[in-house]
């Protein structure tokens, strides 16, 4: 069954999240692509979910969409994997597949070392600067079995332009997507301005998990993404999953 990962500001956030069904809170701050949030913002979140009985529910993070430095990408993997995430997601946006693939070992193999029950997901973005250099669906698969990681996520890198995943992908490329992952074993995870009305069809392609933020949020009438998760919206959002 697929799971639903919804992004989250803080605390109270995360609790209407699960609440509400979520099976992944994220823990960002929604100015970008991926959010990179405080390691005391992953703690509290985790805490609080703890606290209320939702110990069950992982919490999930990034470390940003951009990797100016090697080491410190591997520095701050390590530590948002120490403040309490048990599902890290790396951007690796402007990277072609040999340092993609360079950059994604040295990621995995950091976490791991320390944390090797935890998760690592790099994140690749479909628009035109970025996809030249990795297509996300045609190299994608061949870039994560290189890498060793646990799975790719492909999220939108440009929040502010009007596009979404399906503005970038057809159901078939996204289809291919999953397949070449699960081939391998692995999860093929799916972000980038996802609607209540684009589920349906997404979860039909047997995706592990789809991220959301604006479609969780309260309608504000513009920039959602800085509105309020509310559980009454998470779970409708949860009610579209297939039940196998």
């Amino acid at each position: 069954m697929g799971r639903l990962l919804v992004s989250v500001r803080g605390p109270t956030e995360a609790l209407a999240a699960a609440r509400g069904g979520a099976h992944i809170a994220d823990v960002e701050y929604p100015a970008s692509a991926l959010g990179t949030p405080y390691p005391l913002n992953i703690k509290a979140v985790k805490d609080r979910l703890n606290n209320e009985g939702f110990n069950q529910v992982p919490i999930s993070t990034n470390i940003g969409e951009d990797q100016p430095r090697r080491s410190t990408a591997c520095q701050a993997a390590l530590g948002v994997a120490l403040a309490g995430a048990d599902l890290i997601k790396c951007g690796l946006a402007g990277f072609d597949g040999q340092a993609a693939a360079y950059l994604g070992r040295n990621l995995v193999r950091s976490v791991k070392e320390w944390f090797p029950e935890k998760k690592v997901y790099p994140a690749v973005f479909p628009e035109e600067e970025f996809a030249l250099l990795l297509n996300p669906v045609k190299d994608g698969p061949a870039l994560v079995e290189e890498i060793g990681c646990d799975g790719l996520l492909i999220d939108t890198y440009r929040k502010d332009i009007g596009k979404g995943l399906l503005d970038y992908f057809t159901p078939d490329d996204l289809q291919a997507f999953v397949d070449g992952l699960h081939a391998l074993g692995k999860e093929a995870w799916l972000a980038g301005s996802i609607a209540l009305d684009d589920l349906g069809g997404l979860w039909q392609t047997g995706v592990d998990v789809i991220c959301v933020r604006s479609a969780a949020c309260e309608p504000t009438g513009g920039l959602e993404r800085f509105g309020e998760v509310r559980t009454e919206i998470v779970a409708r959002l949860v009610s579209t999953i297939p039940r196998q």
